[in-house]
């Protein structure tokens, strides 16, 4: 026990030398090469010759490249990634540093024409070098603007799509029906890696297996096409319009590095001056989301702070540290001044509610989700209890939180009630998984923990009862719960059991006993446990042969809800987490923003989770 101090009050020493002077903490949010490159080619783009920072971003994407030549998004992808690779490779042949001829760009060449070539890439890169002249447009295509007129309590108008994917989907749309390209005189050219003629239908990805959702959708889209010009250029001020209203202080697009480079783009091609005050803003913007230290300069596709100061205060906490200690009282108020206040996009499908979720960035009062919601409200439980401002904060986001419920009666990230099929089948890449806004196992899990542990709801409570339902009926054969937004059936299933156990089930409830059952047995022998992120590509749980630090703290965290803290299982695990891990292991990804596209090693969930799950097993009588 006295080594579990030690090394808890290490921690606690550490996370509190990080902590920044207005209270959060800043941890990097890193994802693959995909922010790094779109801003090498953003920059040569606008011909902004920000060498030191080309060069740093450079730097990064040299380091990520695999012996074999290719760009990876995890460790154990195989071979390399298509899309991952064809970004990389446009970003270096961009900076003018490096020519097609070098053996790094060679050796990538080669796998991008083994793998079919552009024509292959996810659609969102293909759009992006479409609008640098690098790819070409879809023929034929156009999207109808009238479209975006719809009213929004039309079952198929742009609000049943994700707030995540409309914010996207508009810049993009916009560059697109225009055929725009900024080109210099520095363009490069691709042409080398065709490995066929690009036809328009290269942009689409059908499945047969739902052509006739497909068939819907394309149809209802062309009955739009014969309205007059004058309202479709009504749709095109709507579409610049939702832009542009969505900016925020620092310039990016709903705190977006991804969407903030589509609405550079779209700008443009809507007349918009590459010295324009909104274009300007937003290049500073980008600048501005830079993760940069010692070993690594990169872009985040936005700041993980809000996130990671809710989670950090409240493992601290757990650890023992008073809430009135100077640390949780700056990151308290800090978390405070974050509260959202305007009626968002949420309002939509949520009318009634008045505002006081939380956003993931730091810079961020547009986007509002349920999961950083709840993280917040747990850290500022017992503050809440004591002073008054602080309680009329939590009561608004329990009350918003609670509004959040989905009629099926699980949660989602950002929005309430829209998972239309229609949108989940459109042909795109990753429309199930960005086109709408599910209910998931982990934010369900997450936010009935919060209910039952903090907010004092009982199982006897209706919301608690619809989302249990849901949540039984979500439980895998094998015992185990998919996690939407983390790596993965491992975080899906912590998530739902300390959810379930929150809600009141027993030790002895079959869901319980059949997680607990399957968490033992994918336990490594070393005590951890590690999950690959292929599992959220293949929808099954993939083992990843060595463990990483956030995995095995979830895992623990979960067991320990069920099992006594003497048996086997937790006392090898939690020595597996008193004990170092390797960079390799710590570095791993374990956070999801897109399967097969966009992976996050989360900086600070190293620091975090370990954290928790130790103070809670220190805690049990």
């Amino acid at each position: 026990m006295n080594d579990l101090n030690k090394q808890i009050n290490r921690m606690t020493d550490e996370i509190r030398q990080l902590q920044q002077t207005d209270g959060s903490w800043r941890f990097c949010f890193e994802g693959g090469p995909m922010t790094d490159a779109f801003m090498i080619i953003l920059l040569r783009s606008l011909q902004d010759d920000d060498e030191v920072l080309i060069k740093n971003l450079t730097n990064r994407l040299l380091n990520l490249q695999s012996n074999e030549g290719t760009w990876k998004l995890y460790e154990d992808e195989k071979e390399g990634n298509l899309t991952a690779t064809v970004q990389a490779y446009t970003a270096l042949l961009s900076t003018g540093l490096y020519k097609k001829s070098d053996p790094l760009l060679n050796r990538a060449e080669s796998f991008i024409v083994s793998q079919g070539g552009l024509s292959n890439v996810h659609f969102m890169t293909k759009w992006f070098l479409a609008v640098n002249g690098l790819y070409p447009w879809p023929k034929y295509f156009r999207f109808p603007l009238a479209y975006l007129l719809l009213p929004a309590r039309s079952p198929i108008s742009m609000y049943q799509l994700s707030s995540y994917a409309r914010i996207h989907f508009m810049p993009m749309i916009l560059a697109m029906n225009k055929r725009y390209i900024h080109s210099t005189h520095r363009s490069i050219d691709l042409s080398h890696l065709h490995v066929s003629k690009p036809r328009s239908i290269d942009w689409l990805s059908f499945s047969d297996r739902h052509r006739t959702k497909h068939s819907y959708f394309t149809e209802t889209l062309r009955s739009f096409v014969g309205f007059p010009a004058y309202v479709h250029r009504a749709g095109k001020n709507a579409a610049e319009k939702y832009m542009l209203k969505r900016i925020e202080a620092d310039g990016t697009l709903f705190s977006y590095a991804s969407a903030t480079f589509f609405m550079i783009y779209a700008l443009l091609s809507l007349g918009y001056k590459e010295n324009s005050p909104q274009i300007k803003q937003a290049v500073a913007g980008l600048k501005s989301i830079i993760y940069q230290d010692d070993n690594l300069t990169t872009v985040e596709n936005s700041t993980s702070t809000v996130w990671d100061t809710a989670l950090l205060s409240y493992s601290l906490q757990k650890a023992g540290i008073p809430y009135h200690d100077a640390m949780i009282m700056n990151a308290s108020s800090y978390l405070l001044s974050r509260q959202h206040v305007k009626k968002a996009d949420w309002r939509i499908h949520n009318p009634s509610a008045s505002p006081g979720g939380w956003g993931f960035s730091n810079i961020n009062t547009n986007h509002p989700d349920n999961d950083d919601t709840a993280a917040v409200l747990r850290a500022l439980t017992q503050l809440s209890a004591l002073d008054p401002v602080y309680f009329d904060a939590w009561n608004k986001g329990s009350s918003w939180l609670l509004s959040m419920q989905n009629r099926d009666g699980g949660f989602g990230a950002f929005e309430k009630n829209v998972n239309n099929p229609i949108f989940a089948s459109i042909p795109l890449e990753n429309a199930k998984d960005a086109a709408v806004d599910p209910s998931t196992a982990d934010l369900t899990g997450r936010v009935l923990e919060y209910l039952g542990n903090f907010a004092g709801l009982t199982k006897d409570h209706p919301s608690i009862q619809a989302a249990v339902t849901w949540l039984l009926h979500q439980q895998e054969q094998n015992g185990s719960w998919y996690g939407r937004w983390g790596v993965c059936y491992i975080y899906g299933t912590w998530a739902a059991i300390t959810g379930l156990k929150a809600a009141g089930l027993s030790n002895s409830h079959p869901a319980i006993t059949k997680a607990v059952k399957w968490l033992v047995s994918i336990q490594n022998k070393d005590g951890g446990f590690g999950e690959s992120c292929r599992s959220s590509e293949v929808k099954t749980y993939m083992p990843l042969g060595f463990s990483t630090p956030s995995q095995t703290a979830w895992a623990l965290d979960a067991l320990l809800c069920v099992m006594d803290k003497k048996d086997k299982v937790i006392q090898t695990s939690v020595k597996r987490l008193m004990k170092p891990f390797d960079e390799k292991s710590s570095a791993y990804p374990t956070g999801i923003g897109l399967p097969k596209q966009f992976y996050i090693h989360y900086h600070s969930y190293n620091k975090i989770f370990p954290l928790l799950a130790l103070s809670h097993y220190r805690n049990l009588h």
